[in-house]
C-alpha cells in the first residue's frame, strides 16, 4: 500500500493545502483503486503528523472536487478520477510542485505560441475586430484590471485558433499560473513591456503570418517565464 509520510511544514503554503497534495499523491499512486476505503481521520492524523480539523479541511476540499466520497458514519471512499476531476484538481494548482509549476509555464507558454500561429492562419475580420478591440483595452484600462484585459487578449486569440482543445486546455493553464504562481511568488512585469510585447502578435494575426506570429508570440512568452523563473527562485531562495 502506498506510504504516507509526516508532513514538515513550511509557511509558504497553507497547511490544509499541503495535506491536500499528499492526500491525492497518495490517490494517483495507483494502488488505490476507485470504491476503496481510505484511512479514517484520526489515522491521517498520525500518518501526517497534523491536526485532526486540518485533514477534515482536506477531506472535505477534495470531497467538493469530486475525487472522494464521504459518507456517514461509514468513512471516506475514493471515487476515482475522470477528466473533469483532474482538469479541476490542475486549475486550483494542487498537484504541482515547484518543478510541476516550471514544466507548467513551459507548457503553457509553447501552446500559446501554436495558438498564435494558428490564429493568423484561421483569421476572419470578426476576430481581427475583437482582438484589436482586446489590445486596445490593454493600452486603455486602469492598472488594476490591466492583468484581465491581458488575460482577454490572450483568450481571444486562442478562440480564433478555432482549436477547442487547445483553448481549453490554456484558459485553465493561465488560471493556474495567475492563482497558484503568480499571485504566490509577486511575480510581475511592467505594464509597459507588457503592451508592447501583444502588439506584434496582433499585427502578425491581423497579416494572416502565421511565422511572424509564432515568432512574437515565442519573444513574448520568453520574457515572460524567465520572469515567473526569476520570481520562484527568489521565494524559495534557490
Amino acid at each position: 500500500m502506498a506510504e504516507l509520510s509526516r508532513i514538515t511544514v513550511e509557511p509558504r503554503e497553507p497547511l490544509a493545502a499541503e495535506v491536500s497534495r499528499r492526500l491525492i499523491d497518495y490517490l494517483m499512486s495507483g494502488e488505490v483503486q476507485p470504491g476503496d476505503r481510505i484511512p479514517s481521520e484520526r489515522q491521517l492524523t498520525e500518518m501526517l503528523g497534523v491536526n485532526r480539523p486540518t485533514v477534515r479541511e482536506a477531506i472535505k476540499s477534495l470531497g467538493f472536487l469530486g475525487l472522494l466520497e464521504i459518507r456517514q458514519s461509514s468513512g471516506t471512499y475514493f471515487r476515482g478520477t475522470d477528466s473533469d476531476v483532474l482538469y479541476r484538481l490542475f486549475e486550483l494548482g494542487l498537484v504541482l510542485g515547484e518543478r510541476g509549476a516550471k514544466d507548467m509555464v513551459q507548457a503553457r507558454a509553447e501552446l500559446e505560441v501554436v495558438v498564435a500561429g494558428l490564429a493568423a492562419e484561421a483569421r476572419d475580420q470578426a476576430g481581427v475586430d475583437l482582438l484589436r478591440a482586446r489590445l486596445k483595452a490593454m493600452h486603455e484600462c486602469p492598472d488594476e484590471e490591466f492583468a484581465e484585459a491581458d488575460t482577454a487578449f490572450h483568450a481571444a486569440l486562442a478562440e480564433m485558433s478555432g482549436n477547442s482543445v487547445l483553448r481549453d486546455m490554456l484558459k485553465g493553464m493561465r488560471a493556474m499560473i495567475q492563482r497558484g504562481w503568480v499571485e504566490r511568488t509577486g511575480a510581475v512585469r511592467t505594464r509597459k513591456i507588457a503592451y508592447d510585447d501583444h502588439v506584434p502578435i496582433f499585427e502578425a494575426v491581423e497579416q494572416g503570418d502565421g511565422p511572424a506570429a509564432r515568432e512574437a508570440m515565442s519573444r513574448h512568452m520568453r520574457g515572460a517565464s524567465r520572469r515567473l523563473h526569476e520570481a520562484l527562485e527568489q521565494n524559495t531562495g534557490h
